[in-house]
């Protein structure tokens, strides 16, 4: 569940040292009252192995050709979700951070709700929830937005009792699943009606260079490279971003030069704040201590230019900077962490649950 806070500390530094220079739907049911549902394949999702969990809490793991590799999808039932065969349920996609998975995310608030179906897709530890431009690095396919957009939210709805409306169905991410949900929400405006970002990379615009860089730093496993030309200073071995590839693979080139990094702008959260227009926008940031080495205090600065966009665009939204986490809860110290978190899941869920209900 956490984030590796010591690899985002070097990224950042480094970043910041860069800068300076098909079954009918919702027929799934559980065997028994202990075991997961059965679900169909289809929409392109093939499961493979067992489905690990308990009837209202487990993951299945599957393959798709838009993402090379096995990929996990946790899914959290409301406790009461088989006693009435009728009643149908809206859906919070939640987006995990780098470089976590699914199976990690086990936030007490997740499992709070009995009003709605959470569902936490497989993000890689750094896929930051796009399809990539090269898609013939040594990672293979990487379309990550495909996955999630075109194949799991239809085979979720095929095999759950979702209620499948734009009204019912929210995204949210913490860290990099933050950029992913405003992101998602962006492209896709006609599939949610809710969005939030939990101390999200939400601004990869080059007023947030620091940040761009982070990302970069990701897909070249630069904290890998670090590690290999050190002395003692640390294992490349324990990198999660390995192996690296070129800096140009995600939305090519990162640099602000002749507009050559126009993919990135593309894709930028903060520069495209008028396509939220109609959905319910968070936004939840600490401060990091005012310190340059917790990623908190970068994804502060995004947090803030994201809301002065939105105050010029006269758009509503829900902000909470709860600083150095004094007044936020007993776990939360303002940082880059889960603490935080569950803190700000606390909140965001039972708002969730009064917005679909409205």
């Amino acid at each position: 569940m956490t984030v590796r806070a010591n690899w985002w500390r070097i990224l950042v530094a480094w970043a910041v040292a860069t800068v300076a220079m098909a079954t009918p739907a919702g027929t799934a049911q559980a065997a028994d009252s202990t075991a997961p549902p059965t679900m169909a394949n289809g929409f392109g999702l093939t499961q493979v192995g067992t489905t690990t969990g308990s009837a209202t809490n487990f993951y299945l793991t599957v393959t798709t050709p838009e993402v090379t590799g096995e990929q996990h999808i946790k899914i959290i039932l409301p406790s009461g979700y088989y006693d009435d065969p009728n009643r149908r349920y809206p859906v919070l996609y939640f987006l995990h951070g780098a470089p976590d998975d699914p199976i990690q995310q086990s936030y007490p608030a997740l499992s709070m709700s009995d009003e709605m179906i959470t569902v936490i897709p497989d993000g890689g530890a750094r896929s930051w929830y796009a399809n990539w431009l090269n898609q013939n690095t040594v990672l293979g396919a990487q379309n990550w937005e495909n996955f999630h957009l075109k194949q799991v939210i239809p085979f979720v709805d095929a095999n759950l009792r979702t209620i499948a409306t734009k009204k019912a169905r929210a995204v949210a991410g913490v860290s990099m699943g933050g950029f992913g949900a405003f992101h998602y929400a962006q492209v896709r405006p006609d599939l949610f009606s809710q969005t939030a970002s939990l101390s999200g990379d939400i601004d990869l615009s080059a007023n947030s260079m620091d940040l761009r860089m982070a990302v970069v730093a990701s897909v070249t496993d630069a904290l890998g490279a670090m590690c290999a030309s050190s002395s003692g200073y640390c294992d490349p071995n324990e990198s999660a971003f390995k192996p690296g590839v070129d800096s140009d693979a995600l939305f090519g080139s990162p640099y602000p030069v002749l507009n050559v990094d126009w993919r990135w702008n593309q894709v930028d959260p903060s520069q495209h704040m008028d396509r939220l227009a109609g959905i319910g926008v968070s936004i939840y940031t600490g401060d990091g201590g005012g310190s340059p080495v917790d990623m908190e205090f970068w994804v502060a600065g995004a947090a803030k230019n994201v809301k002065a966009r939105m105050d010029a665009l006269g758009m509503p939204y829900y902000y909470i900077n709860y600083g150095d986490g004094s007044s936020w809860g007993t776990q939360c110290n303002g940082g880059h962490t889960a603490g935080c978190w569950e803190q700000d899941l606390q909140d965001l869920v039972p708002r969730l649950e009064r917005s679909f209900a409205s």
